[in-house]
């Protein structure tokens, strides 16, 4: 099958439909390639290799009510299980879930599987103390402030969500590990989603754009407080090619951004966004759309 790259806006649905037939069929060659370095049992946060053992980001989850958000082969909940999190894995894609049942067999660790829609989460109003996810769901789907609320429904007050994305810069460069990657060639202000399309123009692969103000404005409408943004630094002997990472690349700027988010009460955020309501909006709104417009196409 012929497939093509380029730059378009995409629905949800066309989002939802491309991301599982995607991970449905690459999900045997990403745990091909990645499989070992991501481990059985173990958080990986991002592939510059910082791990939630070291990191601690989530804190304490003994006890605590945690999913994972866009799970993969599930070798983070199956770590936060070990760790005394009572943990669901959550995945939309049945090929990556098949990987994380022959991962429990083979580990012994079994935690409850998932399939489910991001923008969609099968659990009650306020049930869940934390929220988690390395590279899952949110760069993927159309409306990723619509996952933001959906995650911020589903925790209770003071509940914690930690997302890992690819750093909002390397949108600027193509996505090569070698000095070709090195050369800015896009711009950062374009939103435009990365699409790859069939012989017949159904998109296959898609991948969303926002800048760091986009992810922050996201959270705070949403009633998230940010707590911190994590950049890893390219950490000393680590050799290992992912994709696009590389060492050449990732001790020049960063790879990976892993957003560190707290819920509101429920009475905060019904509070904010009346004073959102009643607040003019012109001048910002103008402002923000002039930018918009103005960016190359």
């Amino acid at each position: 099958m012929t497939e093509h790259a380029t730059r378009r806006t995409v629905s949800d649905d066309e989002s939802r439909r491309a991301s599982r037939r995607w991970w449905d069929t690459d999900a045997d060659d990403y745990q091909d390639q990645h499989g070992a370095f991501l481990g059985d049992v173990d958080f990986v946060w991002c592939p510059e290799g910082l791990r939630e053992a070291d990191a601690r980001l989530l804190g304490d989850v003994r006890g605590r009510r945690v999913l994972e958000l866009g799970c993969g082969a599930a070798a983070g909940a199956r770590w936060l299980r070990e760790q005394g999190a009572e943990v669901v894995a959550m995945d939309l894609s049945a090929g990556m879930l098949r990987h994380a049942r022959e991962a429990s067999h083979r580990s012994g660790v079994r935690v409850p599987l998932v399939q489910a829609d991001a923008l969609a989460l099968p659990f009650r109003r306020e049930s869940l103390d934390v929220v988690c996810t390395a590279f899952g769901a949110v760069p993927f789907v159309a409306d990723s402030a619509a996952v933001m609320r959906e995650v911020a429904r589903v925790l209770k007050p003071g509940g914690l969500w930690v997302f890992s994305i690819t750093h909002p810069m390397r949108w600027i460069f193509w996505d090569e590990p070698d000095e070709s990657g090195l050369v800015a060639r896009n711009s950062y202000f374009d939103r435009t989603p990365y699409v790859e399309v069939d012989e017949s123009g159904v998109p296959t692969y898609v991948e969303q754009h926002r800048t760091l103000g986009d992810r922050v404005r996201e959270l705070v409408a949403a009633g998230f407080v940010l707590r911190d943004l994590v950049e890893p630094e390219w950490p000393e002997g680590h050799e290992r090619i992912w994709g696009q990472w590389s060492p050449l690349r990732g001790r020049l700027f960063p790879g990976t951004a892993i957003f560190v988010a707290v819920s509101a009460s429920t009475a905060r955020v019904a509070s904010r966004h009346a004073e959102q309501r009643e607040r003019p909006q012109e001048g910002r709104e103008g402002h923000l759309a002039q930018s918009r417009q103005a960016g190359p196409r």
